[in-house]
């Protein structure tokens, strides 16, 4: 066999590991409907189509919470335990996991974003992200804001508490702003 064949049988065997467990757990699941829709029909003497559709359905739902019960969580519990012996690391990792929540997250931060005049002199505005408004807790004014400016080309930013007089609000989504700083405003907001 020339060096074309043995490529491209190389790549059959690549494309037949990716297409083979999909194509299998498909194909289960379609004789677990199947099969079950059929059983239920000789037992009850009632054709109920979908029946195995709903009874597949919540087995896996099942599974899946079983697995969040007795899998994801003993090994998360491990993990946190482990980060307890180390505290310089438990601080890294619990603050990336703050930031990544507040990209992701159900408690997305970055969902205001504003222009703040940083120099009133030289009229030099700066795009960020209203992070947190009530400042009470540090003893900061409420007439202060903590504002976060992402750095472009960079997973970092910075952190300045700004006055609420010099902000002014965008009207964008905040993905889009995001996008426009990150990329050193090369990117169409």
């Amino acid at each position: 066999m020339n060096k074309y064949g043995k490529k491209i049988l190389n790549y059959f065997f690549q494309g037949l590991l990716y297409f083979a467990p999909i194509f299998i757990t498909f194909y289960i699941i379609y004789s677990l409907f199947t099969g079950l829709d059929e059983t239920f029909k000789k037992l009850l003497g009632i054709d109920i189509p979908g029946l195995g559709i709903v009874i597949v359905f919540l087995l896996i739902a099942l599974l899946g919470w079983l697995g969040k019960i007795f899998i994801t969580e003993p090994f998360k519990k491990q993990f946190l335990k482990l980060l307890d012996k180390a505290p310089l690391v438990k601080v890294i990792y619990n603050s990336i996991q703050d930031l990544l929540k507040a990209f992701v997250g159900n408690e997305k931060k970055f969902d205001k974003p504003v222009l703040v005049k940083i120099n009133h002199i030289s009229n030099l505005e700066k795009i960020g992200f209203i992070t947190q408004e009530d400042l009470e807790e540090l003893g900061i004014s409420n007439e202060k804001v903590i504002v976060y400016f992402p750095h472009s080309y960079a997973f970092s930013g910075e952190m300045f508490v700004v006055s609420k007089a010099d902000i002014k609000p965008i009207d964008k989504k905040s993905a889009e702003v995001m996008k426009f700083i990150i990329s050193a405003g090369v990117s169409k907001s």
